[in-house]
């Protein structure tokens, strides 16, 4: 390789002349004078996908990085794939992002497998699965190389809001602060603290979080906190200041960030940054988080060991704890708070459950229950409707049903024990007919109680 060039590159790279050590590097590695070493065309490439995401091209950095991932002989493939994540998480792409991060964390070669569970997490956060996303923080809470666990905490404290376990999320907050942070980073650790002290009801530490949140007068508490804030400040004015747990409504996190807190803000700045001139440039922090949610099932995540996560020894829990200990002799007690803090991680399973049930998911689904019903209205008369419906309602509501294999469903209103379908049906003649559906839980499945045409001039 040209070490005149590299260098010049790097120089270009380090004073933020990115189109320049673009240009540089691709020359580098076009140089037929300096013939490569093995690994060096891994290297070359690594750097010009880091161009290319500092000038804000993630797909033809995806084809750098692939180009790098094909060179067996390069030493830093486990950082590659890490970026090869956050490129396709940037693209909101996140199957694929999914699928480099765990690449990543299984490649010996990955000095900071940290970074890749941060964002592994942040990509099942943004698919709606939050226990296994709560497995890939507590993954990067507990890697020896985490200089700051903090955010992998806070995040790992949504995931229990998102599972409606705010006195997990107490818990997580309340571990996260034994760290040092920046004072933005704290205050918004305070908000997110407050908004989990009111959902358990624990009103007089609420407002002592939120008030330490804007003590500085720095930080402003998001639209759903300032709520929150005011029920715990009128509650403790009126002397209920410990509210039953069951009778709150839950203000649940905002999920629609890339690394949010619980009022919905980003925990740290997402700007890129470089670990340093000596060294390939790492691609760590994904671009801005979209502000759009992105609704999903909690459910199981095959490819992440959840087995491991949940079955984890007492030994294996206090070995993670002590390696994290090693990190910073002045964080004193802070591996036993941890420590105990995850084996509560253990109900992340049970609970994920138990919040699909209560929004509405079951299986059958509601959206089966109606093609099974549309496929065959005459087969499906026995299988589909609720047993105490009679056969002569049944017959009546079957009358304006047509057959469609094929039948589209628009929308869907679902909760716990009730949900209503809206959908439309080919005809013979190659008209559409529009139905309402409503169903009612039958166990953990659905069924059919009632059926009638639906105009849309009726909403």
């Amino acid at each position: 390789m040209n070490n005149e060039l590299f260098d010049r590159a790097n120089e270009r790279y380090r004073l933020r002349d990115f189109r320049g050590a673009l240009l540089t590097f691709t020359e580098c590695l076009q140089d037929a004078q300096s013939p490569l070493a093995p690994g060096e065309m891994g290297l070359l490439y690594h750097q010009i996908g880091n161009c290319l995401v500092k000038l804000k091209n993630p797909r033809e950095a995806i084809q750098a990085y692939s180009q790098a991932t094909a060179d067996p002989a390069y030493g830093a493939l486990g950082t590659v794939e890490c970026n090869l994540g956050m490129a396709y998480a940037s693209l909101r792409d996140y199957d694929n992002a999914i699928r480099y991060f765990e690449q990543s964390v299984g490649d010996d070669s990955n000095p900071t497998p940290y970074k890749s569970y941060m964002g592994m997490g942040n990509a099942l956060m943004k698919l709606g699965k939050s226990a296994e996303a709560g497995v890939a923080f507590r993954e990067a809470a507990l890697d020896e190389a985490n200089p700051d666990p903090t955010k992998a905490l806070l995040n790992l404290g949504v995931c229990f809001m998102a599972l409606n376990r705010p006195a997990d999320a107490v818990a997580s907050y309340e571990s996260a602060m034994q760290f040092d942070m920046l004072s933005s980073t704290r205050n918004k650790l305070q908000a997110s603290l407050g908004q989990a002290y009111v959902a358990c009801g624990q009103m007089e530490k609420a407002v002592h979080a939120f008030e330490e949140a804007i003590a500085d007068k720095t930080y402003f508490l998001s639209d759903s906190a300032s709520v929150d804030y005011q029920r715990a400040v009128g509650a403790v004015a009126q002397g209920t200041s410990e509210q039953n747990q069951a009778t709150q409504v839950l203000q649940l996190a905002d999920m629609s960030g890339l690394d949010v807190a619980a009022d919905g803000s980003s925990v740290y700045d997402m700007e890129v940054y470089d670990e340093g001139a000596a060294d390939p440039f790492y691609y760590d922090e994904p671009y801005e988080a979209d502000p759009q949610n992105f609704p999903g099932y909690v459910g199981a995540y095959e490819n992440v060991d959840n087995d491991r996560f949940f079955t984890a020894t007492d030994a294996e829990l206090e070995q993670w704890s002590r390696g994290l200990a090693k990190q910073d002799r002045k964080r004193r007690n802070v591996g036993l708070k941890i420590l105990l803090f995850f084996v509560v991680v253990v109900v992340l399973a049970a609970a994920a459950g138990v919040f699909a049930y209560t929004q509405g998911y079951g299986w059958p689904t509601q959206e089966s229950v109606v093609k099974e019903l549309f496929a065959d209205p005459a087969a499906a008369k026995d299988k589909v409707f609720m047993p105490d419906i009679q056969e002569s309602n049944i017959t009546s509501m079957l009358d304006p049903v047509v057959t469609d294999p094929n039948v589209t469903v628009d929308g869907m209103n679902r909760s716990m024990a009730d949900s209503v379908v809206y959908a439309t049906a080919a005809t013979g003649n190659g008209g559409t007919v529009t139905y309402k559906i409503s169903m009612l839980r039958d166990g953990i499945g659905w069924k059919v109680a009632n059926i009638e045409l639906y105009f849309p001039s009726q909403s």
